[in-house]
Parts: structure tokens; sequence; C-alpha cells
């Protein structure tokens, strides 16, 4: 047992294929058919992984990092934050992507994304999440590389990335409960 449970792709696995029986069980009718049901699995689980590790960086780990002494702080920066960060980035592109495929697949992508007062309130949701993963992407992603020491940057660079990183990262904390209140009370 703790061989099995030691082994994250093996807890993985397992779990993968009792979601894919569970899908083919007589009782799993998604409403609007089984692609519709897989890719509303699939946004929800990204959208997860996503917010869930934003809410690390931002409850957990950004206000730890004072108190962690100088000489275990490579620890952090060097092994874990690395890893989150790629989880945190792709989770974040893929919730994206599920999620414009699910609007299409409802057949309100376009109005959504135009805001038709048909959709406005899962649109106003999907231009926040775009906002937050383009944020993810373009601002924390690149300035997390250079404060992490991931590419080269004197010190003074890697303080005011950091800084950045984080003030971007505290924005998408502040747009992650109206867009979440936005895409859970639409339907």
């Amino acid at each position: 047992m703790d061989k099995f449970f030691g082994n994250l792709h093996a807890v993985l696995g397992v779990s993968l294929v009792l979601a894919i029986g569970l899908m083919f069980a007589p009782y799993f009718a998604p409403p609007l058919g089984l692609w519709n049901g897989v890719f509303q699995w699939l946004h929800v689980f990204f959208g997860i992984t996503w917010i869930g590790l934003l809410y690390y960086f931002n409850f957990v780990q950004i206000p730890t990092m004072p108190n962690i002494p100088a000489e275990l702080k490579p620890g952090v920066s060097k092994f874990i934050a690395p890893k989150a960060l790629f989880f945190f980035r792709w989770a974040a592109l893929l919730t994206v992507v599920t999620g414009l495929i699910l609007a299409w697949l409802y057949n309100e992508l376009e109005d959504a994304l135009l805001l038709r007062e048909s959709a406005r309130l899962i649109g106003i949701g999907m231009w926040l999440a775009l906002f937050m993963a383009a944020n993810v992407w373009f601002v924390i992603w690149p300035n997390q590389k250079k404060a992490l020491g991931l590419v080269e940057a004197d010190d003074a660079t890697k303080a005011k990335a950091g800084k950045t990183a984080m003030i971007a990262s505290r924005l998408n904390v502040l747009l992650s409960l109206p867009m979440l209140l936005a895409m859970t009370n639409y339907h």
C-alpha cells in the first residue's frame, strides 16, 4: 500500500481509470452528451488545479517565505516554486481552452464573448479568466523566472520582478472570486 500511494503517477492513473469507468456506467448521462461531460470534467479539474495553486502561492508560500531561514529558501525557490509554477501556468491555459470548448459545445461562445444578455454572466467570467490566464503567462511567469533565478538577472531586477509577480498574482486573487461566481452561477 505504501508503494502504491507513494507513486503519484500510479495514483493518478488509477484515478483516471476509475473516472473513465464511471463515464461508461449506465447512470452517467451528461445532459448535453458525453463530450460535454468530458470537457466539463476537464474544465473543473484544470480550474481547481489553477486556482488551488493561485491560492497556495498567495495564502501559503508568499506569506511564509519571509519566515523561512535564508539557508532553506533555495529549497523553495529552486525546487518547489518552479514545479508549482509549471502546473500553475499549464492549468491556467487548459482551464481556458476547455472553457472555450464548453462554451462552443453549449453554442454560447459568441454570445458570451460579446457579453450579450443571454450569456452575459458566463461572458464576464470568461473575460475575467482570459485576463487572469494572460496575466499568468505574460506577467507572472516571466517575472517569476527572473525572481527565482531561472533566467539571468541581477539582484535589483530579481527584487523588482518578484514584486511585480506578487502584485499580478494578488490581482488574480482579487479577480478569482467574481470569476468563480460568474462561472458557477450561470447555468
